[in-house]
């Protein structure tokens, strides 16, 4: 038998409502469903066994969801009941006919690549996530700078003082990336984008990098020492000077359903008012 996972966000009535209602369709058409409640954070990712995934919130119950299901290329689809639905971009007047068309074979599967982040302190990995928004380094309290050193590669891009610094996807780059100034990108390029956060230089400007290159970021003794790293805003980790983190691209991707290429850019105008005119 087919097998659906639905996640609801617990912070929208009208998303509980809506999960009671498409688990009894489900049912009806012999798909089993099975309703898995998601508070905006949560350590459990249970997605093994399940053919698709629906999800009912915004774009971080996606993210939620693409980092329990890429590893076992399960498809989502993304049904929208946030305020920007750059990544959950299926309206919610249409899941019935979009779940039809994936089970017909018909929907538009996009894949987004996705980050690998490790952490290592005194030469030992003591963390590993995936997300596929971004990471982002900071301190832990706000209006204070941190220093760290940034190298692509065998190449040394520099050491910097800044409030953090930020790694996004081409699809985090709409998120808190393009908030600190970073570029906006085509989803459907695959690169990362390292964007610095109020960065105590007027020359630092934000890069685009091939995703092939292994990035390093090490953190250097300053005046702040609670430092942490979050993966997609959803998983924070304390971070210690002398500690490293790596990222890179990694082999499993996001599989999202009717996240078509003109959604994304009828977001943009929409959503970010990214028209061009003179109201914009």
């Amino acid at each position: 038998m087919v097998r659906c996972l639905i996640i609801v966000n617990t912070y929208k009535e009208e998303s509980k409502k809506m999960g009671a209602e498409i688990k009894t369709y489900l049912d009806g058409i012999g798909i089993s469903g099975e309703i898995f409640m998601f508070n905006g954070f949560s350590e459990q990712y249970p997605f093994s066994g399940f053919d698709f995934v629906i999800t009912l919130g915004g774009d971080g119950t996606v993210l939620f969801a693409a980092r329990g299901c890429a590893p076992h290329g399960i498809p989502i689809i993304p049904i929208n009941f946030g305020t920007f639905g750059f990544i959950a971009s299926v309206q919610k007047q249409e899941w019935k006919q979009e779940i039809h068309k994936f089970l017909d074979g018909k929907s538009l599967i996009v894949k987004r690549n996705m980050l690998q982040s490790e952490i290592y302190g005194n030469g030992k990995k003591r963390f590993s996530a995936t997300s596929l928004n971004d990471v982002v380094i900071s301190a832990k309290n706000s209006a204070h700078t941190i220093k760290f050193k940034v190298n692509y590669g065998q190449t040394e891009l520099g050491t910097f003082v800044a409030d953090g610094i930020i790694l996004s996807t081409s699809t985090g780059s709409t998120a808190y990336s393009a908030s600190a100034g970073g570029p906006i990108l085509d989803p459907y390029i695959e690169a990362m984008c390292l964007t610095l956060i109020n960065p105590f230089s007027l020359s630092s400007r934000p890069l685009v990098l091939s995703p092939d290159v292994e990035l390093e970021i090490e953190i250097l003794p300053s005046r702040v020492s609670d430092v942490i790293v979050t993966v997609d805003g959803q998983i924070p980790i304390d971070l210690h000077v002398g500690d490293v983190v790596k990222i890179r691209q990694t082999n499993d991707k996001a599989l999202l359903v009717g996240c078509t290429q003109e959604k994304f850019y009828k977001s943009l105008r929409q959503k970010l008012n990214w028209s061009g005119g003179l109201n914009a």
